[in-house]
């Protein structure tokens, strides 16, 4: 198979992932997931593979096989992988868990090298652009940034006691953070720049974004600049789209019928991917707010969505 220059792929309840020709919406390759539900997809920066978070294990599939089975699996997780994500140049792998850890894995090597104790759900886990600290979200509210150098957690905060932390997002260039929570709330941070460490989080703005639940928030990439925008989908079926210059709203995409889990943007900022309970997934033109496409094919919820479309990225 040639590698498609875009991939995109979702995942549903109904156990399966499904690839799909972006401009077309066509499905080209279903993978059968009967072992549990899906709860994240990420693509690796050489775009070679697809990993799938599930419960509770993280397998790894090849973009560009037809082969039905994982690649590799990664297993010491012992309930819900909610968060999955990968080192800029692809050597490492990161994962949460509801189990209550956070860990990092060699690619190339089976069993998990790091272990953080979070103590409560983790929900969320990103990295942080200087690819050296990660910032975990968990259900009891907390907020901690582990120091990957350091080894250690540098910093813990609690924007909202008792209130989940669904989704965290960081600004390509390390300057924001945002935390979304399940009362619809997003609590940004500026991070002081200067330091290589981000463990200074200043208070900058409280958005009420949505009456219901936030279930992902994403700040704009790189080459949507000098545009800067935050994304929240929720609970309410809708996704708002807000200037991360005074947290103006700019758009709401409606469309979806039911919850929206998922969200992604293309390298450029220019679409945005969703994911959502009323099983399709939608393409969307940010400069219109309108829906261009829909993938249709799963039979159940459609929980989340990975998309890429830039340039590969591989270990130097």
């Amino acid at each position: 198979m040639t590698q498609p220059s875009v991939i995109l792929a979702t995942a549903s309840y109904d156990h399966t992932i499904r690839f799909w020709e972006a401009k077309s919406g066509r499905c080209y390759r279903t993978i059968q997931y009967p072992e549990s539900q899906v709860n994240r997809l990420e693509i690796t920066p050489d775009k070679r593979y697809l990993a799938a978070a599930g419960n509770p294990h993280i397998r790894l599939f090849d973009v560009n096989s037809t082969s039905p089975q994982p690649v590799m699996s990664y297993d010491s997780h012992t309930n819900n992988v909610m968060a999955v994500g990968f080192q800029c140049d692809g050597k490492w792998m990161y994962s949460g868990s509801e189990d209550g850890t956070v860990k990092i894995w060699d690619l190339r090597a089976p069993g998990c090298q790091r272990e953080y104790e979070s103590r409560a759900a983790v929900n969320t886990v990103v990295l942080h652009p200087n690819q050296t600290e990660l910032i975990s979200g968990d259900q009891n509210g907390n907020i901690r940034v582990w120091d990957l150098t350091a080894n250690s957690c540098s910093c813990e905060l609690v924007p909202e006691v008792d209130t989940a932390v669904r989704s965290l997002t960081v600004m390509w260039d390390g300057s924001l953070v945002v935390a979304a929570n399940n009362k619809g709330t997003c609590y940004v941070w500026r991070l002081l720049r200067g330091t290589q460490t981000m463990t200074n989080f200043e208070p900058l703005h409280k958005l009420q974004a949505h009456d219901g639940y936030i279930l992902k928030c994403l700040l704009s990439p790189e080459f949507c600049e000098p545009q800067r925008y935050l994304a929240t989908a929720s609970s309410d079926s809708t996704v708002k789209i807000w200037n991360v210059d005074g947290f103006t709203l700019e758009k709401t995409l409606v469309g979806h019928q039911r919850w929206v889990w998922d969200c992604v943007f293309s390298v450029d900022g220019a679409y945005l991917i969703t994911a959502s309970s009323d099983t399709t997934a939608r393409l969307w033109s940010m400069s219109t707010g309108e829906d261009i496409r829909v993938y249709q094919g799963h039979h159940k919820a459609t929980v989340c969505c990975a998309l890429h479309d830039g340039a590969e990225t591989t270990a130097t």
